[in-house]
């Protein structure tokens, strides 16, 4: 009898294949497999089709990948060299510098104010949403120096300096002086230790270097608490002059060209946002330019706070519409129990409720844009962009983390990992809604909206009532709202309840009048109608789940 064979010890070790998991999602049009962001665009802009589409492909591309290395490699703190003297540097990966270079070059940063179209704000948003999406840390110097200019601009003379390096569309991330420099970005510092959002409680003072007054020279000796993207060429901060609390511009540079007396105490160590750097700064009689009226600081700041909140929802958008996409495309190629995930009734309501929540975020942060966009022309539309930026700031920015951690879920413990992607969004979705003023500073600014400025109040919901007449469940709940805002008592206690109908009804609106109506009946009946349980994946039973679906990623299939 002849003897078996003895196996080989490589046969040993052959445990399995690889089998039922999803390709990685690499090289995809980030563009054109979104139609209702492409709908938004034309809607909302009439034009930027050509810039998006290219931006598109980087995105969902090259982009995607360094944005996995910018976020491995978090920056390092350099605070001297090796002889002993103050450097202050921080250093980023070359994966870094190449979403910069790349959001700089296509107009990030600047296309609002360099393309003189109605409608710049809204392709400049929609460049940034597709940018987010392969990166979130690298947007926080992008909005700082998209968001400087109308402050800047109450300084004729220092514009004339620093604009052109602003609104180029080159980066130069060199460490040296901003008059030798192709390219500039822009930071800013207002919070300190004591304070917080409470900036009247600074102690940073600004002492005059001779007349002072606007335009003025400065230097000025404080802290700020949360400094970010210490590397960028300037700042925007809050000190107290002689005549009060005053908008300064910091250079990193004098203009002798010595090193500025501002010091790094060091990095924040985060939650998230990896790949930007967060810093703590002191001034040591740090040279600086007075920026608009003495002692109107908070004034001055408040036009780039405006943009930089608008620039929060863009955020929170475009990390959900990723974390979306991701969910479906898993969901598509993973099988379990005999079917794929995307064939499982379950699973289909999780994904059908997600792809309508990234859809109205979307929709209403395209919306503000075109608001924001025609201000300057239109007092209706300025009127309603003071509003609903605080608005959609509070509601979108609170959405996100919630949606993170379902769309998070969608992959299992596959989305655990960060190889998946999704502890990156999920660690990131918190930021924006702290940033720039967390949530009961949007709710109060809404209400002073409302109490101090009828024309926004009339702005707003002359804006939701073009809807009325679309779904009776709209028209009930809009007359609803208006009479429990006739109810002061108890107004800010009922703040929040309120600011989340405002954005709903917004949403809703806004979806009647522009998404298919199967998407439109799906918000309104779920958000609205209270046919929505508390979490995702609990939408009443007549929605068409698969429509949300492949009108979210077309890439899916049946």
């Amino acid at each position: 009898m002849t003897e078996a064979a003895p196996r080989r010890p490589s046969q040993w070790f052959q445990t399995h294949e690889v089998t039922n998991q999803a390709p990685p999602l690499q090289n995809y049009h980030a563009f054109a497999t979104d139609p209702a962001l492409r709908e938004a665009v034309a809607r909302e802009a009439g034009w930027g089709a050509e810039l998006l589409d290219a931006y598109g492909q980087l995105a969902g591309g090259e982009l995607m990948a360094a944005g996995y290395e910018a976020n491995h490699h978090k920056p390092e703190f350099h605070g001297f060299d090796r002889y002993g003297n103050r450097t202050d540097e921080v250093r980023f990966h070359p994966s870094y510098h190449r979403l910069m270079s790349a959001a700089i070059e296509h107009g990030v940063h600047a296309l609002s104010w360099t393309e003189s179209r109605a409608g710049s704000h809204v392709v400049r948003a929609a460049l940034s949403y597709l940018h987010n999406q392969a990166e979130q840390g690298t947007s926080c110097p992008l909005t700082m120096t998209h968001a400087c200019i109308p402050a800047l601009r109450h300084q004729p003379e220092l514009a004339s300096t620093w604009l052109p390096g602003i609104l180029s569309n080159k980066y130069d991330p060199a460490n040296k002086p901003y008059f030798e420099k192709a390219g500039l970005t822009i930071g800013m510092g207002m919070t300190e230790k004591q304070g917080g959002s409470d900036v009247r409680a600074n102690t940073t003072r600004a002492v005059a270097l001779g007349a002072g007054g606007p335009g003025g020279e400065y230097e000025l000796v404080g802290h700020k608490w949360f400094f970010s993207a210490p590397m960028c060429d300037a700042f925007l901060v809050l000190a107290y002059a002689e005549g009060g609390l005053s908008c300064f511009l910091l250079p990193r540079w004098r203009p002798d060209g010595s090193r500025n007396a501002m010091r790094v105490q060091r990095l924040k160590e985060k939650l998230g946002n990896w790949s930007n750097a967060s810093s703590e700064v002191e001034f040591h009689g740090a040279f600086a330019w007075m920026v608009g009226e003495e002692g109107r600081g908070v004034a001055t700041i408040l036009e780039m706070v405006a943009l930089t909140r608008l620039d929060c929802m863009i955020g929170s958008a475009s990390l959900m519409r990723q974390a979306l996409v991701q969910a479906i495309h898993h969901a598509n190629y993973r099988s379990a129990f005999g079917k794929r995930l995307i064939e499982q009734p379950l699973m289909q309501q999780v994904l059908a409720d997600l792809a309508l929540e990234s859809e109205a975020a979307m929709v209403l942060t395209l919306r503000v844009a075109r608001a924001v966009d025609a201000a300057e022309r239109d007092p209706k539309e300025a009127a309603l962009a003071r509003i609903t930026t605080a608005i959609g700031k509070y509601w979108i920015c609170k959405r996100a983390p919630a949606f993170a951690n379902e769309a998070q879920e969608c992959l299992g413990g596959a989305g655990y990992v960060e190889e998946s992607m999704m502890p990156r969004l999920y660690r990131e979705a918190p930021l924006n809604s702290i940033w720039e003023g967390s949530g009961n500073i949007q709710c109060l600014d809404v209400l002073r909206a409302l109490a101090r400025e009828p024309d926004s109040a009339a702005a707003l919901f002359a804006e939701i009532r073009l809807a009325a007449d679309a779904h009776p469940v709209l028209k009930r709940e809009c007359d609803r709202l208006q009479a429990e805002l006739a109810e002061h008592e108890g107004l800010e206690r009922r703040s929040r309840w309120i600011v989340e109908r405002l954005a709903l009804l917004l949403q809703g609106s806004l979806l009647l009048r522009h998404a298919p109506r199967a998407v439109a009946d799906a918000f309104v009946d779920s958000r609205l109608d209270s046919q929505h349980g508390m979490n995702f994946g609990t939408l009443p039973d007549q929605v068409p789940l698969w429509t949300l679906i492949e009108r979210a990623w077309p890439e899916a299939t049946r």
